[in-house]
């Protein structure tokens, strides 16, 4: 059986790399090659990028209803058979999600096209009186131009939607750089994309081999038809793309990494707490940037979470197909976390659910507690199935232990109390909170 090709996506078009370079990508579990996926030369992604700029032309007038019925017809026919099913296989084939995050990334990109579809209602300019006497102001909303986004592969087909959608419904054009790990997975939104008729050269795709990706990206970035820069992944990579945009002053909008919190008061729910804190920490096996990674409980109830986290922790096993949790993304991943765990129990953490061993790309879920503040287990993301628990005297000190992080993405608390829930929230610096507080969520 031969090896499926991914091609590149320029102007409405799959091609070759223009020399004919390829990169072999591989399943992280089994080893074996999946796909061979097109690396962009420079002249391909120039190619990508004039393709772009040239469309952005008609595409920036082309009416708000006529946009959004693209984004309609795909999201009808993401719902098909046909496309589920492709990428069901990609997805597996290429990051061993398992099925709960090949419905995940599914549900959530029908929902993401549709809402995006609907809000052509809020792309309206304004006007008002001017401070000169007898002026008018008239305030539009304009697009930019071309826009370079670079998609992660932990969520391949919702996150890489998230990259382009807003900036195409919004009269941008999309140069779209995939992951190295997951080409074949995104690459099935440009089929989605072409059969529901968007014009070429609006979306363009490039992959790019993680030897190449370096200089290419920043040879994007700096293409003078380049007007903003998305980008999702790590904060080391993120920090070069930043400062790659900084040298031509241009925006760039990214979510990096996480170290997300989970505060357990003494009034919380301790059994519905671990499970939910379960849940959030081993999904798709903490590869996840929202991933619980520390969980901060007061002293008085600490014994009784702990107890029920391991118990909630032990019913899951990473591996392949067939089991709850994922193997890591690659045996890199998977050797990193170990070495942070090793370095944390070499300062005095103990491990008071797993070993600090892999198994190739996999590794089970860990609870290590006792770690020290500058240990890269108390500072960095694992992006894997551990957390760190940490107990906490008061209210205060939880929230202190919370904020001890160069990261802020996520957060969450948990108490029966409404005053202290959203008091807790309100001074712990993350971008996001989820309470749980009062009210029951079935799931949890």
């Amino acid at each position: 059986m031969s090896t499926p090709f991914t091609p590149l996506y320029i102007d409405g078009e799959e091609r070759q790399a223009s020399d004919k370079g390829t990169f072999e990508v591989r399943n992280p579990y089994s080893k074996e090659i999946v796909t061979l996926a097109a690396s962009a030369s420079r002249d391909d992604c120039k190619d990508a990028i004039d393709a772009a700029a040239k469309a952005f032309r008609t595409w920036e007038h082309t009416p708000l209803i006529t946009k959004r019925d693209y984004f309609l017809k795909a999201a009808d026919l993401l719902e098909t058979d046909k496309y589920k099913a492709k990428v069901a296989e990609a997805i597996n084939a290429e990051a061993v999600a398992g099925e709960y995050m090949v419905q995940f990334n599914l549900m959530t990109s029908i929902g993401l096209l549709r809402w995006v579809a609907g809000s052509i209602a809020l792309l309206r300019g304004e006007t008002f009186p001017s401070l000169v006497p007898g002026g008018q102001v008239l305030a539009q909303r304009r697009a930019q131009g071309v826009i370079f986004s670079i998609a992660p592969w932990n969520a391949p087909l919702y996150l890489t939607f998230r990259a382009l959608a807003i900036p195409i419904i919004c009269g941008n054009t999309v140069v779209l750089k995939t992951s190295e790990v997951t080409p074949r997975t995104q690459h099935i939104i440009t089929e989605l994309f072409h059969e529901a008729g968007l014009p070429k050269g609006v979306l363009n795709f490039v992959h790019l081999s993680r030897e190449d990706a370096p200089a290419r990206t920043a040879e994007m970035i700096g293409h003078p038809a380049v007007r903003k820069i998305t980008f999702t992944g790590s904060d080391t990579v993120g920090k070069i793309i930043a400062g790659e945009a900084a040298k031509y002053l241009k925006p760039c909008v990214i979510e990096l990494g996480g170290k997300s919190p989970a505060i357990v008061l003494a009034d919380g729910d301790i059994a519905r707490a671990a499970k939910a804190i379960t849940y959030g920490a081993l999904l798709y096996s903490g590869q996840i940037c929202m991933s619980t990674e520390r969980v901060i409980v007061q002293r008085e109830v600490a014994a009784e979470l702990t107890e029920a986290l391991i118990a909630e922790f032990s019913k899951l096993k990473a591996g392949g197909p067939g089991e709850a949790l994922s193997a890591q993304f690659s045996e890199a991943s998977a050797q990193n976390i170990v070495s942070m765990l090793h370095e944390a129990q070499s300062t005095g953490a103990e491990f008071l659910l797993g070993d600090g061993t892999r198994d190739g790309s996999v590794v089970q879920p860990h609870i290590v507690t006792g770690v020290k503040p500058g240990t890269r287990l108390w500072e960095r993301e694992t992006f894997g199935p551990v957390v760190v628990l940490i107990e906490a005297d008061s209210i205060d000190e939880a929230v202190e232990l919370a904020n001890h992080s160069q990261y802020s993405l996520a957060g969450s608390v948990w108490t029966n109390s409404l005053n202290d829930a959203i008091d807790v929230s309100m001074r712990v610096v993350s971008a996001s909170m989820g309470l749980r507080f009062i009210w029951k969520t079935p799931w949890i």
